[in-house]
């Protein structure tokens, strides 16, 4: 994608699934926080304050969510176009948006229903990133914040499908973050927690749950990534609603272990010829 000249000083953020759920609280704090939002979802529409639900924190901004099935080329395309047209750039993008599949044993899993999770989930994020990383790899600034979860880090006996496009989406995380090393460019893996949504309220797996992370923990952490404050933790995963910023800050101060906060192979011990 070829970025133009136009557009204003105030920073972009793309943020997909933005209609309602977590992607509806990140647009809205983002906006709040003054950048320019350019919101898509599969169900377009335009979200006022509070859309995302009376967790949200509403506010008296509103954006434009543009109808984008992330799994389509042509569809993520024409709209990274249309922003680079409009606003010159692509500072911050969150790949938020996501589908979790039936909540069934492998063995019972309909294979379209599987297929279309890792369609979304992974996808998706790449497209996004596709499309954005050469502008910002050629202005020498962006940070890419992918939207992931603990299920990423461990097998599931349901929720096969998320669980692999969630591992998946770590590797993008790390192969983006490679690709932009020491050229102002950073990736992370943003994990939200369990936020109450209509998605997650209507999982049986959560039916009992009383834990809930705040969304503002979630657009809180964000933001940090968004505005540079957690570079070292490029290509690592961050938890909201666990790390704090000023924690996650101080365990980067003296450079972070190898692998820490990655999905790595454990050898299992010293003798292991795959260590």
């Amino acid at each position: 994608m070829v970025e133009t000249s136009q557009g204003s000083d105030r920073r972009v953020a793309v943020v997909t699934g933005a209609s309602r759920g977590i992607g509806a609280h990140l647009a809205q704090a983002f906006a709040a926080a003054g950048y320019v939002v350019a919101a898509c979802s599969f169900f377009g529409r335009r979200a006022e304050a509070g859309a995302g639900g009376e967790e949200s924190g509403a506010t008296e901004r509103s954006y434009d969510v543009a109808a984008v099935d992330v799994t389509d080329e042509a569809a993520v395309r024409r709209f990274v176009g249309d922003v680079l047209t409009r606003h010159g750039r692509v500072d911050v993008l969150v790949n938020n948006a996501g589908v979790i599949d039936d909540e069934v044993p492998l063995a019972e899993s309909d294979p379209a229903d599987w297929w279309r999770c890792l369609e979304v989930d992974l996808r998706g994020p790449y497209l996004l990133t596709r499309m954005v990383l050469p502008g910002m790899l050629a202005r020498g600034s962006g940070r890419v914040i992918n939207l992931n979860s603990g299920a990423g880090t461990r097998a599931d006996e349901v929720f096969s499908a998320y669980a692999v496009a969630k591992t998946g989406l770590a590797r993008l995380t790390g192969a983006t973050h490679l690709a932009g090393r020491g050229r102002g460019v950073f990736a992370f893996d943003l994990m939200p927690g369990v936020v109450r949504t209509d998605m997650t309220t209507a999982m049986a797996v959560h039916e009992e749950r009383t834990d809930w992370t705040a969304p503002q923990a979630v657009a809180e952490l964000a933001l940090a990534l968004a505005a540079g404050r957690l570079d070292a933790w490029s290509g690592r995963f961050v938890r909201a609603g666990v790390d704090t910023i000023d924690a996650l800050t101080k365990a980067a101060e003296n450079g972070l272990p190898r692998g820490a906060r990655t999905l790595t192979l454990t050898p299992y011990g010293p003798s292991d010829p795959v260590a």
